[in-house]
């Protein structure tokens, strides 16, 4: 039997909002609210928009090796992070493909490891494996943490007056720091997945409903779901995992070669990676544009050079701009910026021409 979905500590407030509630990744979350998914996207982009993250998972790595694990289990270098630094990173199998992407956060007695909400026990199951040769302890604090996050050129001017006592100005991007958010004890991370400033707020879920209700009362600020959380992220062609990567995609492939530091010591897919990346990848993520009427959406076949090359990762026609655009894996030969390709849309082949990336230049954050 199906194991019962499971509720953030936001879900009573999203319901009260008349949220549109769908399963997602194992919770009820709000896919949108009765604004619609094209007016939240345009208020973050615009604005600020408030969203329920609560679903994401964090684990703790604590102990000597702390950092060096960290190093290990993941693709970038999280030995070289700063204390109150964050880092964008990947856990990889032994063949170079993509468990999981994930952020990494240094404390000075810690690190922390949020990953994304489908793979919590995947991801778990996968670091736990490598454990044994570091003196570390791990603990996996997901059911225990609250996630909201504050996007938008807006942001700090929201959140800055219900921290009076934290200067949010030093807190550069991917930087984070602690202190109360109108009176709740917070972790406050300059990050987020929109191409927008903005903020994700770590705490007790004891205190979520305090926190939204002191951030989403502020005039400037719209509650926004699930749908435009994605919309948002493919205009900044940010992968989403299970759509743009996975298991079977490595970073080479995906365009995130920037997130493997090939130099460090030995970590979990490096020699995968390095042979990879000696003969040269055959595919390549890309962007597209339809060039005729349509709408992509994943799974959809698209065609390369005539030929059958794959299929549509993720898909939507942008309220930043109005082209409907996509991702997909093309051969390389294929993969250049101005090249055609066709997808396959209910059996007919719409045209359509790579383009460069991001499909969204203009955000407060790039």
């Amino acid at each position: 039997m199906a194991e019962p979905l499971k509720r953030t500590p936001f879900y009573d407030l999203h319901v009260a909002a008349g949220a549109k509630i769908v399963p997602f990744a194992g919770f009820e979350m709000p896919v949108q609210y009765p604004t619609g998914i094209t007016a939240e996207h345009h208020a973050v982009r615009r604005s600020a928009g408030l969203f329920d993250v609560s679903h994401m998972g964090e684990f703790e790595v604590a102990g000597p090796d702390a950092a060096a694990f960290a190093s290990h289990v993941t693709s970038n270098d999280a030995a070289a992070l700063a204390l109150g630094q964050v880092q964008y990173s990947c856990f990889l199998n032994e063949s170079g493909g993509i468990v999981d992407d994930c952020l990494v956060y240094r404390f000075k007695d810690r690190v922390m490891l949020v990953v994304n909400a489908s793979n919590i026990g995947k991801d778990w199951g996968h670091i736990n494996r490598f454990a044994e040769k570091f003196d570390v302890r791990l603990v996996d604090r997901s059911d225990e943490t609250a996630l909201l996050a504050l996007q938008g050129p807006k942001a700090q001017a929201v959140v800055q007056p219900l921290c009076p006592d934290v200067d949010l100005d030093p807190v550069g991007y991917y930087r984070f720091t602690t202190g109360e958010v109108a009176g709740v004890p917070c972790i406050i991370s300059r990050t987020g997945y929109t191409g927008e400033d903005g903020f994700e707020l770590y705490h007790s879920p004891d205190d979520a409903t305090a926190l939204w209700e002191a951030i989403a009362k502020h005039p400037d600020v719209t509650p926004t779901g699930l749908g435009a959380r994605d919309s948002l992220r493919l205009e900044m062609f940010y992968p989403l995992y299970g759509n743009d990567i996975d298991d079977e995609t490595t970073p080479l492939e995906a365009g995130l070669g920037w997130i493997v530091k090939q130099k460090k010591p030995e970590f979990v897919g490096k020699a995968a990676l390095a042979e990879q990346k000696a003969k040269g990848p055959v595919r390549k993520l890309v962007g597209f544009r339809l060039t005729e009427r349509g709408f992509p959406r994943h799974g959809m076949p698209v065609y390369a050079n005539g030929e059958r090359s794959g299929e549509v990762r993720s898909g939507t026609v942008s309220p930043s701009t109005g082209e409907a655009i996509g991702t997909a894996y093309l051969p390389i030969a294929y993969a250049g910026v101005g090249a055609g390709l066709e997808i396959d849309i209910r059996g007919k082949r719409a045209g359509a021409v790579v383009v460069e990336t991001p499909f969204w230049k203009e955000g407060s954050r790039r």
